[in-house]
């Protein structure tokens, strides 16, 4: 095992077997966020649950994830990353097995949530573990690589769901995280710690306010509670207030001093409520209005995944040489063509003729702008932040895709049991994905504010 501080080359074996437990442990998380979605429209069946009650089920994982991911990587960052990064992976092996043996909504809800708590210890200090673990010369092919498997594991949880609920049983999309827990447990034993400076305080108020304020304003969006709304935007207005003043801030205000950082995590906004949102539309419309099993709506978005994972490690290379701006202007632009694509499929869509050219667009987009996004946000922070950063970039990306779920279907005009009635489903669906154009075009203009070239 190498010493706390080391650090080491990526194609050395602790260097490779870094990355690995990076990938598997971050992979758990990114797949659990998406591979419920196929899995739906099986539980909703099985547990009698209607359009709230789903959006709950995605919903209750996204909150805790997003909210207390700032927490997992400044506890990273305080007490070791590798410390902490196994202790979320255990906590979220054991709350997906709650998850598998759930027998009501309500059960499977709570269940979601302690998931996504283990998942806000695991993620940011997957990132972290490489960033501080692999040398600075190997350190731009690492995160192209970590974002690659990640971006696959996202996307993969639509293919993977389907082949598991219509294989087994949708209780098996959260049984399949064991073994990647046991697998990642292995794997990290021959990572570095990574303790730096002195162990502070915690921020008990910032943590507290920022659930209060996202569960606040989730309900309300769900719920349509007027309530809610007001306490979660008084919650979170005292959030800022808080983390101005607080010296163990989880929020540190002075990362926002950066151009880099502040412009990509806009983007990062934007682009992965979109992301959220096709996501969860695609693959209940292809169910329930096109007639597809759920193995074949989860293989709909194949290409996606090779994609990811056949290009993402090149263009993370490649950003290091062009500085990352074109990539992340022209990944949203290329993808919302695709989504534009996707929002026309008819009721009875034909797989090669009206959905693969639509996915295969948006996977390009994506494609290009998941890496330079990645290694933009983590060059604009020392390296002894690189947690609480992370930590940043991913809470927006999960507080986006929470968000995005929990406000479509209601501004499209979907309750009840609108999920399992075609022609209601249907025109939810295209809206939806005409307001998901809008917000990549939204992450292409702002992608313009990221400084032309980065060294990183």
């Amino acid at each position: 095992m190498a010493d706390v501080g080391e650090t080491v080359a990526l194609r050395s074996a602790p260097g490779r077997r870094t990355v690995v437990a990076a990938v598997l442990g971050s992979g758990m998380a990114f797949l659990d966020g998406t591979v419920v979605n196929v899995a739906l429209r099986r539980i909703g069946l099985d547990l009698g649950a209607g359009v709230e009650g789903l959006q709950w089920v995605v919903n209750a994982y996204m909150l805790t994830l997003a909210s207390l991911i700032l927490v997992g990587g400044a506890l990273g960052d305080r007490l070791g990353r590798r410390r902490v990064f196994v202790v979320g992976v255990v906590w979220f092996a054991v709350a997906s097995l709650a998850c598998a043996l759930a027998q009501s909504t309500g059960q499977l809800v709570a269940a979601r949530a302690l998931q996504g708590v283990g998942g806000a210890l695991l993620t940011p200090g997957s990132l972290a573990l490489v960033q501080g673990t692999i040398v600075r010369d190997d350190r731009a092919r690492a995160i192209g690589i970590w974002s690659a498997w990640a971006g696959v594991s996202t996307v993969l949880g639509p293919l993977v769901g389907g082949w598991l609920v219509q294989a087994l049983s949708w209780r098996w999309v959260f049984l399949v995280n064991l073994p990647l827990a046991v697998l990642t447990l292995l794997a990290v034993r021959a990572a570095p710690e990574s303790v730096r400076g002195a162990r502070r305080g915690f921020d008990v108020a910032g943590a507290a306010l920022c659930v209060l304020g996202l569960a606040g304003i989730t309900y309300a969006l769900v719920e349509r509670s007027l309530p809610a709304a007001v306490v979660g935007v008084l919650a979170l207005g005292a959030f800022v207030g808080v983390e101005r003043w607080s010296r163990v801030a989880m929020l540190p205000p002075d990362l926002f001093r950066s151009r880099a950082f502040t412009a990509s995590n806009l983007v990062t906004f934007v682009v992965y409520g979109a992301l959220g949102a096709v996501s969860l539309f695609l693959v209940l419309f292809l169910q329930v209005v096109g007639g597809y099993t759920p193995l074949a709506a989860g293989l709909a978005t194949l290409p996606l995944t090779l994609l990811m994972l056949g290009l993402s490690a090149r263009v993370g290379a490649l950003s290091t040489r062009t500085g990352p701006r074109p990539l992340m202007v022209a990944g949203p632009a290329v993808a919302a063509a695709g989504v534009a694509l996707l929002a026309g499929i008819p009721a009875d869509p034909s797989y090669l003729r009206d959905v693969l050219p639509g996915v295969t667009v948006f996977g390009a987009g994506i494609t290009l702008l998941v890496a330079p996004l990645t290694v933009t946000v983590l060059a604009a922070v020392p390296d002894d932040r690189a947690g609480i950063a992370s930590g940043v970039n991913n809470a927006v990306a999960r507080a986006a895709s929470l968000l995005a779920v929990a406000a479509l279907p209601a501004l499209v005009g979907l309750s009840g049991d609108d999920n399992e009635r075609p022609a209601a489903l249907a025109a939810g669906y295209t809206a939806a994905l005409w307001w998901c154009v809008g917000l990549l075009l939204a992450g292409a203009a702002l992608a313009t504010l990221v400084p032309a070239r980065r060294r990183v």
